[in-house]
């Protein structure tokens, strides 16, 4: 039995990811992330282009001072002064790597570099030379890589080869190849280039086509041992190849990949979760291996299979990559089954009717509520006989001065009402503010989403809130001809649902 190749994960959120509009970083939280990707187990961590920025500069050499055990790498144009900039910048560095890059592509050398194929030769022999004097480990790309006559392609980087580069990288800067043909490519390339077999050969897919992990894993297959990704595919445009899609399928698929990576797996959600608070940028439900759906079952059928066995529809354990657990999510498609279960595991062993009429009532609740938590099992099985909660009665807010202003009144759950106002940085973080001043519940948001339901006189607006609240999380949906009403329901019905929580639940009458 033959050992599984090594396939070097070359980290590169902090350069490449960081360049996703919006996805800015301070040299502080670089730092943060730079750890984290540590403790992951990638082999290098790109930590930025240090001739772009004074902040680029700074945060190189943070991480530089602070890692100690991983190669960190920095991004240099074939130019001199920014050889020089890279240099400097990972002088305190205990593993350095420079990586030096120039395009390739006909179309970048007329229109970008407007230079000749003679010229872009001499080019990568000097700065490559150059920058081997200064460090001794040197990477080199070839912007385009995969748009590129591949004779030149060759050429070029047996130049880099013999001018000291140990690494080449082969990009597909704008997500154009396919996964037969960079699998085609790297194999050619690396059975024809002098020297090739002698240096470590990369992958840098792009995600313009939706192919960056399968291009990625089929450069892997074309002898490819080491891709450049980041953590939630972040990046150019569409992003890069998602190092936790790319780590997982290795995992998964050992025997046919025959090729693993050193990553913690165990670690690639928290990660996830880390970036995506440090940028601001949240993960889509539906993403692979760090979505908040990735292991969800909402479907009768599935989740009557996952009762019976886990393998009829999960091909990961969750905790392999740092879920907790697998998600039983009831909902509109969950059979009686699956919510039979969740009422047992909640102590609620209801039979024949009693469990008939419970169902009964969730789908009737279904049909308001995209997702009927444990708060509203114990509602359910009560027999519906506890108060509502809050409700809107009149609500004002304003925009208006250097802070946004909201005065809203509640009906309480005794029939009183309360009202109370807030300031806030805009109308709705006044609005949140406010409401939390009424009830007296402190929502951490999450993520905050609003979008249009329906068309024409009939579209109505839905705002969908994610938060956290005393160690648990929760989703709400408010919907209402005014999207900053929609924002309030949403809000209260979590509230509503973490106050139910906090009272003292009865003994049912059917246990």
């Amino acid at each position: 039995m033959t050992t599984p190749a090594h396939v070097r994960i070359f980290d590169t959120t902090l350069r490449d990811g960081e360049q996703s509009p919006g996805c800015s970083m301070s040299p502080q939280q670089k730092a943060v992330m730079a750890r984290a990707l540590a403790e992951l187990g990638v082999d290098i961590i790109e930590t930025g282009f240090p001739a772009s920025s004074q902040s680029d500069r700074e945060a190189a050499a943070l991480i530089a001072r602070d890692l100690r055990e991983t190669t960190l790498c920095v991004l240099s144009r074939c130019l001199a002064g920014d050889i020089e900039a890279s240099a400097k910048a990972l002088e305190a560095a205990a593993k350095p790597r420079l990586h030096v890059f120039i395009s390739t592509s006909p179309l970048h050398r007329e229109h970008k570099l407007r230079m000749s194929k003679e010229e872009v030769l001499e080019a990568t022999a000097r700065h490559v030379t150059h920058a081997r004097r200064l460090v001794d480990d040197v990477e080199f790309s070839t912007e385009d890589g995969t748009r590129t006559e591949e004779d030149f392609l060759a050429e070029v980087i047996g130049v880099a080869i013999a001018a000291g580069a140990s690494t080449i990288n082969v990009p597909d800067t704008l997500g154009y190849t396919t996964p037969a043909e960079i699998r085609a490519l790297f194999q050619r390339l690396i059975a024809t280039v002098p020297g090739a077999r002698n240096v470590v050969f990369s992958a840098h897919c792009h995600n313009d086509l939706g192919m960056a992990v399968a291009n990625s894993l089929a450069a892997i297959e074309g002898g490819a041992r080491q891709v450049e990704c980041t953590i939630n595919g972040i990046g150019e445009r569409a992003g890069n190849c998602a190092m936790e899609e790319l780590a997982m399928a290795m995992k998964v698929r050992g025997a046919y990949f025959d090729a693993d990576t050193r990553i913690d797996t165990r670690r690639l959600v928290p990660t996830s979760q880390l970036l995506s608070r440090l940028v601001g940028m949240p993960v889509q439900r539906n993403k692979a291996i760090v979505g908040a759906n990735a292991f969800a079952h909402e479907s009768g059928i599935h989740q009557h299979g996952m009762l019976r066995h886990r393998g009829t529809y999960e091909i990961m354990h969750p905790e392999d990559v740092g879920w907790p657990a697998s998600q039983m999510v009831l909902g509109r498609h969950s059979g009686r089954a699956a919510v039979a279960h969740r009422l047992e595991s909640l102590g609620h062993a209801l039979q024949d009717e009693a469990l008939d009429r419970v169902f009964a009532d969730f789908k009737a609740l279904c049909e308001t509520q995209r997702v009927v938590g444990d708060d509203d099992l114990h509602r359910l099985v009560r027999g519906n006989d506890d108060d509502d909660g809050y409700r809107l009665a009149a609500m004002t807010v304003s925009d208006r001065g250097r802070r946004a202003s909201a005065l809203i009144e509640l009906s309480g759950p005794d029939g009183a009402h309360v009202a109370e106002s807030a300031l806030g940085d805009g109308p709705v973080d006044a609005l949140f503010a406010a409401l939390a001043a009424a009830t007296g519940v402190d929502l951490k948001l999450e993520s905050y989403h609003v979008h249009s339901v329906g068309i024409g006189n009939d579209a109505r607006g839905e705002a969908n809130l994610s938060v956290r609240c005393e160690g648990a999380e929760y989703q709400g949906t408010g919907t209402s001809k005014d999207i900053i009403e929609a924002s309030a329901l949403a809000w209260l019905d979590i509230a509503n649902r973490v106050l139910r929580t906090r009272r003292p639940q009865r003994l049912s009458a059917f246990a």
